[in-house]
């Protein structure tokens, strides 16, 4: 904007009320006035140049608020400070424009205490009559210019204050040194090194303090001048800080080796804000958190020279995006096809190690939630050539010798590989190796890579062996048969194997390499080619080969990583494409190269600086133009038709007899005038790219742009038995097929030229690009030995001109990088104003908010419909929003849990009286059903407890109708017995006379009568069981429910009881044999006293352990005992026999009464299990019990059996004894 003040009005006016009193003079003619204010296309396609019309309801005049008009004035005051210091800043960079042509300088409006002049002011009058009179449609900016006498002024200030400069020495470097004297034009400077040099003042820019040496954002310099960026440059590339700041751009320079700022902690760092320092990681980030903030997708462009380190860049922004959205697999193989493309797609350069020979683009797709769940891979132009010719000192594509180094003896042995040394194709160039390079490790990787990425076994053998096939094609050879050069392929290793790999006949691949078929109506005529011709076949059909093998891997690696449907609309694209090269020889291949970095500049420049400045232009604000050196002149000449280098190209290609130096004839011819263009001797011309001139040879251009492969070569693939020719033939078919003009001569494959299907693969790139918001990232070579820690000032230099480096500074430092239209800024700020304006238009409201917030006038620019505010002005009223909302959630916090408290507090007592009434009719309705299943449960109740009782009584009559028989037969048989005792008494007894007889008689009547009343207490117990069993009813109704159980488990206890009878009937019989066995044993010590008294039979028993006893025989104790009661002791041992006796009797008569007591109780368990018995005991605790006690008493008892037995065998030893010696006795008294 032009700033003026009017001398006549007392009431001083801005720039900016006359400017829109013009504008809103001229638009108020029409009468069909447009709706005011529209917001402008977010597209960043130029606008069209009519300007937007003011409302009339924006008054600024005398009558405006005077709150309103003091701010226009402080900020018409402010813009001309800042152009004045914008101006001082500019007398900095003469001469120092990177790669500029033009270099506008400024007008200078300055006060007396400084050394610049001050010139002339325009007057008013003029401004406005300027600014009134143009009627171009957007403000032009001011040609600004400083003569020679202010800029020697402005050194004299820097001579006098002996301020740090830089001096370019004679050789062309830059030096930084200190001002000494001057005298006229020339200044004495004492350089760093200590010397003293006498240097013109033309030579000398200012230094920045020591203070801003190394800073990582290169806007923070104090001056922006070459060697200013160069040694900053330097001073971070020798501490290991690779990378810079230039505004929006990250300047990267190769180390060329590893630093230790990579890796999951560095991006933690960078995820959580705790790194603040330039980073790939930082640009990454930035992409993705713009994606998925604003939903547009993005680019990350990385470019430079061949050498400055873009295929490491783009691994190292895909390894961030694969950490942000990783956690899926997927990530890793998106990571993994790096390896894959670099193999089939690298190569060893002149000037780079692992040169990308195509160009990709790899678009990394995302969901909602920001997961990589896809991802797609497009690239450009393989240079195929590389494949069958190579310079000195370079090698062809890397999975080459990646192959014939790693493959296992399987894979060779099944493709017949050689050493690399051994190709015709490999060994042209002498060099096999990369210094630091294990061929053999990266084939494992690679064979890694083709796991992760899914391609089966049977692919990847197919794949290496068209590789080989391709190696072995290059070993074919031929011999001349005839005076004209024919020749024909000579029947060898290389061709049977070349044959046996690509699955077709040796005979049918000699004939297509040797021969020719051409149509001649409905003849076909077979041509002999010469040798020329015939290796030019074979190298067409070798490179096809590799080219279709190279797009089939990408074409599954993209199978692989398919999106599908589940496309959101969020991506970020990584290019990485070749760099710019200039060789000593540049062929067609360069061209191309050149070509496409030509287009990726131009679509910097737009984005950087024309579509900036564009927009500066066209809302009116004021802004001087910074300049830039425009590559489009050198596009045109690529792309013009019809007279472009790319359309002469194809124009020539498509003549039979056109050559190589016909095609620069015609160049020259056409293109003579165009200053981008530079005729050469011997065929050759001279291009002015925007990095500098390129010569190129045409030797080769229309040879490889045709790209020609003829039929015959096309059905020899399609005749193959292996699967990938037979793929590669039908798809060069389809690609024919879609052709409608002919482009080369009969026979020939007729395909698409390659330098327009470059073109237009280009073009789709852009369109692409376009449709992103684009990320840059600039990649600097610091020297060409590929050395660690060396740094080419020219090299870098050289470079940074060509990135345009200082313009995207200047650009960044002086412009608006924030920008709203007044819509989006009253939408978004409107509602902290204190004043009620809504009423009132867009523009009065955003100029009321920054008056409120007071925004320096210096730091914002108003534009026509857009605001527009320096770095970081922002902040403050995104704050101030931050806090209003915050407040405002506050009380809309309150006030909704205060309305929802009331609402939940008026819902709960309802629904508390409408459940009261729903609970009450429940109660009702349940109660009623309750009762009726009370009745209903009381009669079933009672005629089920009368049954059960019935039952009960029935059972117990007859168990006490059977306990009295029982007692009464035991009564009686024991008073029977008892009789037969006294009856069968002694002798004597009997004959007592009747006085003693009647006493007993009159006893055993007493003692029947007292069985007698025994029975009857008996019989009255029962009658009272009787009666309490009557009383227990309802007990017996709930003992009823667990005998169900029992009687369940009945079966179970019955069977168990029945083998602990049997097992105690052992027992028992084991102790009763025990027990014989040593009553026997007693009787065997006395046998020599009276042997003719016993049984001469054995007695066969053992017992080996407590739980079983086997038994043969076994004899009643009665019998043992009426035998041994017939013994009669001897006198000499009566005494000791006695006690013998008497604890063999005390044994059986404890086993007796153990038995009847151990059976009572098994009796009485039996009962209780059955529910015979009344008593409340656990029959299973009852049976562990007697368990118990039985194997207790049964230790004890085996115990005291063994001591009588020991105590028997003693006293039987010393019966023996004793007879033996009263033997002894008898037979020597008898031999006496």
């Amino acid at each position: 904007m032009m700033l003026m003040q009017s001398p006549t009005n007392a009431s001083a006016r801005s720039s900016l009320e006359e400017m829109l009193d013009s504008i809103r003079q001229r638009d108020d003619k029409p009468k069909d006035l447009p709706p005011a204010l529209p917001v402008r296309p977010v597209s960043r396609a130029r606008l069209p140049k009519s300007r937007k019309q003011l409302p009339s309801s924006i008054m600024v005049d005398e009558s405006a608020p005077v709150k309103l008009c003091n701010v226009l004035k402080e900020k018409e005051r402010k813009i001309r400070d800042r152009k004045r210091s914008r101006d001082e800043k500019e007398l900095g960079f003469k001469g120092g424009g990177f790669g500029s042509k033009r270099m506008s300088m400024v007008d200078l409006v300055l006060p007396d205490d400084t050394p610049y002049t001050r010139k002339a002011e325009m007057n008013d009058h003029e401004e406005r009559s300027e600014e009134n009179n143009n009627t171009s449609d957007a403000p032009s900016p001011v040609e600004l210019s400083v003569d020679e006498s202010e800029w020697g002024e402005n050194i004299q200030y820097i001579l006098r204050k002996k301020l740090r400069v830089w001096c370019r020495l004679s050789n062309g470097q830059w030096d930084s040194g200190k001002t000494q004297s001057s005298s006229g034009e020339d200044a004495l400077v004492m350089l760093s090194d200590g010397r003293t040099l006498k240097v013109p003042t033309e030579n000398l820019l200012p230094a920045n303090p020591d203070i801003l040496e190394g800073v990582d954002d290169l806007i923070q310099l104090s001056y922006l001048n070459e060697p200013s960026v160069l040694y900053n440059l330097q001073y971070r590339y020798q501490h290991n800080m690779i990378y810079t700041k230039a505004g929006p751009v990250l300047v990267a320079i190769n180390p060329f080796k590893h630093l230790p700022i990579y890796g999951n902690d560095f991006v933690a760092a960078c995820r959580q804000r705790t790194m603040d320092s330039p980073h790939v990681y930082a640009i990454s980030d930035t992409a993705f958190n713009k994606m998925m903030r604003d939903e547009v997708n993005q680019s990350i462009i990385i470019s430079g020279e061949s050498g400055a380190g873009k295929t490491e860049t783009a691994k190292i922004a895909m390894q961030y995006l694969a950490a942000l959205g990783g956690r899926n697999g997927i990530e890793d193989e998106i990571l993994q096809t790096n390896c894959i493309l670099e193999a089939f797609g690298n190569a060893k350069t002149a000037r780079n190690n692992n040169s990308s020979r195509f160009g990709k683009l790899i678009e990394i797709h995302f969901s909602t939630t920001g997961k990589i769940y896809g991802a797609k891979i497009q690239t450009f132009l393989l240079e195929k050539s590389r494949v069958v010719q190579l310079a000195k000192g370079e090698r062809s594509y890397h999975v080459f010798y990646q192959l014939c180094a790693g493959a296992p003896s399987y894979l060779k042995e099944l493709l017949n590989l050689k050493m690399a040394s051994e190709y015709n194709y490999l060994k042209q160039s002498d060099c096999w190796a990369i210094d630091d390079v294990d061929d053999v490790c990266r084939f494992n990787l690679l064979m890694e890579a083709f796991d992760i990425v899914q391609l089966c076994k049977e692919d990847q053998e197919s794949t290496f062996g068209m590789l080989a096939a391709v190696l072995w094609l290059g070993n074919i050879s031929f011999e001349v048969i005839d005076n004209e050069n024919h020749v024909l392929v000579v029947r060898d290793e290389a061709a049977i194997i070349a044959a046996k790999l690509m699955g077709c006949k040796v005979q049918d691949l000699m004939l297509a390499l040797s021969s020719r078929r051409i149509r001649a109506g409905n003849d076909t005529i077979v041509q002999k080619l010469t040798f020329p011709q015939a290796v030019a076949a074979r190298d067409a059909l070798a490179k096809s080969i590799y080219a279709s093998l190279f797009d089939w891997l990408v074409e599954q690696i993209n199978k692989s990583l398919e999106v599908g449907n589940k496309c959101t609309g969020r991506s970020i694209s990584i290019l990485d494409i070749y760099g710019f090269e200039s060789f000593q020889k540049n062929s067609f291949e360069q061209f191309c190269i050149n070509y496409a970095n030509e287009r990726l500049q131009q679509h910097f420049n737009r984005h950087l600086f024309k579509l900036e400045q564009e927009e500066y232009a066209q809302d009116g604000i004021d802004w001087t133009q910074v300049d830039f050196e425009d590559n489009q002149e050198c596009l045109n000449l690529f792309e013009k038709k019809p007279l472009g280098l790319l359309s002469l190209l194809d124009e020539e290609s498509t003549f039979p007899k056109a050559t190589d130096l016909t095609f620069a004839n015609k160049l020259k011819q056409h293109l003579s005038t165009n200053s981008c263009l530079k005729g050469e001797k011997g065929g050759a011309f001279s291009v002015f790219h925007y990095a500098g001139q390129v010569m190129y040879h045409t030797s080769g251009f229309l040879e490889k742009n045709r790209d020609p492969l003829h039929s015959d070569s096309i059905q020899l693939l399609s005749a193959c038995s292996c699967q990938l020719p037979q793929l590669f033939a039908s798809n060069m078919l389809n690609v024919s097929k879609k052709l409608v003009s002919p482009l080369f001569r009969l026979g020939d494959f007729q395909k698409q030229s390659v330098a327009a299907k470059f073109k237009g693969q280009l073009f789709k790139l852009m369109q692409r690009l376009e449709n992103t918001t684009p990320h840059f990232i600039r990649c600097i070579k610091p020297n060409s030995k590929q050395q660690p820690g060396i740094y080419e000032n020219d090299l870098v230099l050289q470079q940074l001109r060509c990135c345009g480096v200082l313009e995207v500074v200047r650009i960044s430092k002086s412009g608006f990088p924030t920008r709203l239209t007044h819509q989006q800024f009253t939408r978004r700020y409107g509602f902290l104003l204190l004043e009620n304006v809504w009423l009132q238009d867009p523009l009065s409201i955003s100029v009321a908010i920054l008056q409120q917030f007071n925004i320096h006038p210096d730091m914002y620019q108003v534009g026509y419909t857009k605001l527009f505010f320096r770095t970081g002005q922002i902040a403050a009223l995104e704050d101030a929003r931050k806090r209003m909302l915050q407040g405002i959630l506050m009380i809309q916090k309150c006030f909704r849990g205060h309305r929802a408290r009331s609402q939940f507090y008026e819902l709960k007592r309802g629904i508390s009286i409408l459940q009261s009434f729903i609970r009450c009719e429940n109660a009702k309705r349940e109660y009623e059903l309750l009762i009726n299943r009370r009745k209903a449960a009381f009669l079933i109740q009672k005629h089920q407890q009368k049954r059960i009782a019935q039952r009960t009584l029935d059972d117990r009559q007859q168990a006490v109708i059977c306990l009295q028989s029982v007692i009464r037969g035991w009564l009686v048989r024991r008073n029977i017995h008892k009789m037969q005792k006294h009856k069968n008494s002694n002798h004597d007894i009997r004959n007592i006379g009747n006085q003693q007889k009647s006493p007993d008689l009159k006893n055993s009547v007493e003692h029947v009568l007292i069985q007698s009343s025994v029975l009857e207490e008996l019989q009255r117990r029962v009658l009272k069981a009787e009666a309490s069993f009557r009383g227990k009813e309802e007990e017996n109704s709930l003992l009823q429910q667990n005998l169900k159980q029992l009687q369940a488990r009945w079966s179970e206890y019955e069977t168990k009881m029945k083998y602990m009878e049997e097992k105690w009937q052992k027992q028992m019989i084991s102790l009763q044999v025990s027990l014989a066995a040593a009553k026997k044993s007693l009787v065997a010590d006395d046998t020599p006293k009276q042997p003719l008294r016993f049984d001469a039979s054995p007695v066969l028993h053992y017992y080996d352990s407590e739980d079983t006893i086997s038994v043969e025989s076994h004899t009643p104790e009665e019998s043992t005992l009426a035998k041994m009661s017939n013994h009669t002791p001897d006198t000499g041992a009566g005494q000791e026999t006695n006690v013998g006796l008497s604890g063999v009797s005390h044994l059986v008569k404890e086993f007796e009464q153990q038995r009847k007591v151990f059976n009572d109780d098994a009796r009485f368990v039996i009962e209780l299990k059955s529910g015979h018995s009344e008593s409340s005991m656990n029959p299973e605790d009852e049976l562990r019990k007697l368990k118990f006690r039985f194997r207790a008493w049964k230790r004890d008892y085996k115990v005291r059996l063994r001591e009588t037995k020991a105590t028997l065998h003693k006293l039987g030893n010393v019966e023996m004894e004793k007879s033996r010696k009263k033997w002894w006795g008898k037979k020597s008294i008898r031999g006496l």
